[in-house]
């Protein structure tokens, strides 16, 4: 692996317009608001960014658009959302040849469940087929990987170079920590980013980042730096706005605390709903305690 992308790393919003079409001149905006913000890196085509909704042309044009418009100033990641072994390594494929520090991979997310064997062999299909760095998005709550199986899949595929752990159990987290010490493990545990970061995260990738990247840089630095007093006090304002964007609309609530942020007003996906009046007043409220609130947009140096 080139590079071990750490830190603060959001998973950018697929700039649509209001017919369903991707705007892909929105895509520079948002990558230099979030490197401008001291972002490590970014995601692309992750669940924040609809990619399940993407065909495979508009998932390799949005990589592209993303590598080209980061050049070269942070790591870019590039979501993989799909139900078959099949398809994930034909994504795979679509963007090996760009400037993409790895792959996040779900386990695919249809009704049931492969047995561990199987899991195991679907990343290590992928890992083979495409050559790329593998971190697996452990999101999908039916198909829901337990740190044993995680450390069993990154030990026997070593292009598997880590998991982006999600879902509310911290225990989880910390287990997965201890039992993959050489492994790259960021947190999507978006509640609960500070506890996560002293537990050891190498990172975090993760909706709230993205909602509000310039505290999240600062929460991570306050931890690297030990100012805990710091750290606990930007928790307790990102978990208001976590509180207020948490739904089954997040792209969506995502996208307006960045377009209250200074982005352009962009789109989510039919049939999901845009923030309601009363999720825009929570994000409106929430980003005033975190100072966030009509910050300019302005383009990385």
């Amino acid at each position: 692996m080139k590079i071990r992308p750490t830190g603060v790393i959001p998973p950018m919003t697929t700039p649509f317009r209001k017919d369903g079409e991707i705007d892909f001149k929105q895509v520079a905006p948002q990558v230099d608001w979030l490197i401008g913000a001291g972002s490590h890196g970014m995601a692309a085509g992750g669940s924040t960014g609809e990619g399940h909704t993407l065909d495979h042309e508009e998932y390799r044009d949005l990589v592209a658009a993303t590598v080209e418009a980061a050049k070269g100033r942070a790591p870019v990641i590039a979501g993989i959302i799909v139900d078959s072994t099949r398809d994930a390594i034909r994504r795979g494929k679509l963007v090996r040849d760009m400037d993409v520090a790895a792959l996040q991979v779900t386990p695919v997310h249809y009704l049931f469940k492969p047995d561990d064997q199987a899991m195991v062999d679907h990343f290590r299909r992928m890992a083979d087929e495409t050559g790329m760095p593998i971190i697996i998005y452990n999101v999908v709550p039916w198909s829901y990987l337990s740190p044993a199986l995680l450390t069993r899949i990154m030990n026997e595929v070593p292009l598997v170079v880590g998991v982006k752990q999600s879902a509310g159990d911290l225990k989880l987290f910390a287990d997965l920590m201890m039992m993959a010490p050489g492994k790259l493990i960021y947190s999507a545990v978006d509640a609960l980013m500070y506890p996560s970061y002293a537990l050891g995260a190498h990172g975090s990738i993760a909706a709230i980042l993205s909602a509000a990247p310039h505290a999240s840089v600062e929460l991570w630095d306050a931890v690297k730096a030990g100012d805990h007093v710091r750290a606990l006090d930007l928790h307790k304002k990102l978990l208001t706005l976590w509180n207020a964007v948490v739904s089954d609309n997040l792209p969506a609530c995502t996208r307006y605390s960045q377009s209250l942020q200074g982005l352009p007003k962009t789109f989510s996906r039919a049939p999901m709903p845009e923030a309601s009046p009363a999720q825009q007043a929570a994000i409106k409220k929430a980003l005033e305690g975190l100072g966030a609130s009509g910050q300019r947009v302005e383009a990385a140096e």
